[in-house]
């Protein structure tokens, strides 16, 4: 075995059910405190620095994957949608009394993530009737609209007709039901002017995505800058004063700059605001002196603030408040030091809790946070939870579990445990006696596991997607012990090895976050990127501390940094070997996708022909921990009074 294996010999082998679900008797977990979810938490402090407020403001969420209870066993981040609904309504009172233009943007990826919008059938299908809630100006697709045809045209059919032209999909259409032919999921582009007169272009672009299913097709931006409609768009004798690019795209090395390019060449000093995600950080960068971009986090852990001011009655249509709004901090700092322009820029990553929402929305003359609407979000979010059994409990979770935050080995770190689940679980029952290797991937593993309660919503959390478990029987152990050091140092299958651009499981890790932070499925980071930067504060609690082009003081609230540790592609369980962890022959069994991979470094010998279902179609990546979790000693030892640190 390689020293990045994990296998684990274990006795005595468990068969895996397909579909049993259930606990063996039915517990609800609840933890009654005030407001949010009955069962969420509340920071133990916040942001002491009100927020800049320009001419042109932005509300910036993305990559929010389901996660609209908020998190329930983080206090950094548990707040819910509907309290987010509620500040997004203060702010807009707010700015209305100011003078001044908000625009609340919104860049994709609604689900595989949480349990309420995962536990449906499509995906989404409760989700995003809670979304809906808020009241967006500008919205764009991600690559997990993509993945599933009824998913794809779920968002086609719901989402687009609900939003109408503020849903843009500049460079993703989808297969007409009626007719077959190619048309726009959203509107390719969007032509409006604000409530205080500035005239925008709205562009929204997903990244040059290639795994999304046939009936869709995302048009690479280097084509999409030379279609007609594009072209006519940036040329346009209407009044532009500011255009507006969102999507589901990093803002940093990505093919931003081609849609960047394409219009400073018509436009060379008009404002370009950039608003993007998919890579799961929170970053800002400086494109030019009128051209700044933000990326604003993941799992409502992190909501955007990005303003900006400098717009005259010389070079604009805006009508409202000069220079700035008053009684307010305002934006000061140019995007590039000593520039000429006009334009004043500032950021913050606000934390997704109640205290920084709380003290955010509260003016002179309105302390009051609660709104009627967000009360019938947070009331809808806790009744569609309870229908869809989300708190049901497996078990206790004996300690923390981080991705990245120990090193992979050790015993905090979660691929080890889950390198048991697999060995215990996945086995097929009259094979269950010949040794086995079980390699899945580390980016199908999307969060931590927390001390405290396991419940069917955790399921999700962890392990969202459901890639079924294929096998090569008897493949001799001198090939199948040296497979998963091969995989690692190869990589993933092209069509999901993204580098930097991820194609499929576009893994994210503890908010360690890095300016341009390559989303961690590629083992070559390089050391010399700008990254974590550890505040010298006393009895800060854990969390993002973010370097970005204009520093480091973007955070809203001061954390501690979380440490990181690099982890491989895959991991494996093993199972069935002697006490020197060899056997004659062994089932080669791994996750579907990587089946072309798995071939050619086995060699001419092997051949999709040689390839089955290990235990069926429908046991999946999914099923595994939660049966392991129901069945293990260490899990239920608790069971049901599950001990917690919060």
């Amino acid at each position: 075995m390689t020293a990045l294996a994990l296998g684990l010999a274990l006795a005595p082998t468990t068969l895996a059910c397909e579909g049993c679900y259930a606990p063996r008797s039915h517990v609800e977990h609840v933890r009654h405190v005030k407001r949010m979810q009955p069962d969420a938490l509340n920071a133990t402090y916040g942001p002491t620095r009100p927020l800049e407020w320009g001419q042109l403001n932005f509300m910036h969420t993305t990559d929010t994957h389901g996660w609209l209870e908020g998190h329930l066993k983080e206090k950094n981040y548990g707040a819910d949608w509907g309290d987010f609904a509620t500040l997004a309504l203060h702010f807009q009172h707010q700015a209305g009394n100011m003078g001044v233009d908000l625009l609340i943007v919104d860049t994709g990826d609604l689900h595989d993530g949480a349990g309420l919008s995962d536990a449906t059938t499509p995906d989404g299908e409760i989700s995003i009737t809670i979304f809906d809630d808020v009241p967006y100006d500008l919205l764009t697709i991600g690559n997990h609209e993509l993945y599933l045809a009824d998913v794809a045209y779920q968002a086609l059919n719901e989402i687009s007709t609900y939003w109408g032209d503020k849903y843009l999909t500049s460079n993703v259409q989808i297969a007409s039901q009626e007719t077959g032919e190619w048309e726009y999921i959203g509107k390719t582009h969007r032509y409006f002017t604000t409530e205080h007169g500035l005239r925008v272009m709205a562009f929204g672009v997903l990244f040059d995505f290639t795994g999304n299913v046939n009936v869709t097709k995302v048009i690479p931006a280097k084509t999409m800058v030379t279609q007609k409609w594009f072209l006519e768009a940036i040329n346009s004798c209407d009044p532009i004063d500011v255009f507006v690019v969102l999507g589901h795209n990093p803002v940093r090395d990505s093919s931003f700059q081609t849609v960047f390019d394409a219009i400073r060449a018509v436009h060379p000093t008009t404002p370009i605001q950039i608003l993007g995600g998919h890579s799961h950080i929170r970053d800002f960068v400086v494109y030019d002196e009128n051209s700044v971009a933000i990326e604003s986090g993941r799992y409502c852990e992190t909501l955007g603030w990005l303003s900006m001011s400098g717009f005259t009655q010389d070079n604009s249509g805006f009508h409202g408040i000069f220079p700035n709004p008053a009684g307010v901090p305002n934006p000061s700092r140019p995007a590039i030091e000593n520039s000429t322009s006009p334009f004043t820029y500032s950021r913050r990553y606000l934390d997704w809790n109640r205290a920084t929402f709380v003290y955010h929305a509260a003016t002179w003359y309105d302390h009051n946070f609660d709104y009627d609407n967000g009360r019938a979000t947070t009331a809808d979010i806790t009744k569609y939870r309870q229908q869809l059994n989300l708190g049901e409990l497996y078990g206790c979770v004996p300690q923390d579990y981080c991705m990245t935050c120990a090193p992979f080995n050790s015993s905090k770190n979660i691929f080890p445990l889950l390198s048991e689940a697999l060995a215990e679980i996945v086995v097929k029952e009259e094979r269950k006696d010949i040794a086995r290797y079980i390699i899945s991937n580390t980016g199908g593993i999307r969060f931590d596991m927390y001390k405290g309660p396991f419940t069917f919503d955790d399921s999700f959390i962890v392990s969202p997607f459901e890639d079924a478990f294929l096998y090569i029987p008897s493949v001799p152990y001198a090939q199948a012990s040296t497979l998963l050091g091969a995989l690692n140092n190869a990589g993933a299958s092209e069509k999901r090895s993204f580098g930097y651009m991820p194609v499929e499981r576009d893994i994210c890790v503890d908010p360690i976050v890095e300016s341009r932070s390559e989303v961690k499925r590629d083992e070559s980071r390089s050391s010399s990127l700008r990254g974590v930067t550890r505040r010298q504060v006393v009895d800060l609690v854990p969390g993002y501390t973010t370097k970005d082009d204009f520093g480091t003081d973007g955070d809203d609230t001061a954390h501690s940094a979380i440490p990181y540790y690099s982890i491989p592609d895959f991991f494996q369980g093993a199972a069935g070997f002697d006490e020197n962890g060899e056997a004659e022959a062994v089932d080669i069994v791994f996750v579907d996708f990587i089946e072309s991979d798995v071939l050619a470094i086995l060699g001419s010998g092997y051949s999709s022909a040689d390839v089955d279902y290990y235990i069926g179609a429908n046991f999946t990546t999914r099923d595994y921990l939660p049966l392991f979790v129901k069945q293990s000693q260490a899990f239920q030892a608790d069971f049901p009074n599950c001990p917690s640190d919060n």
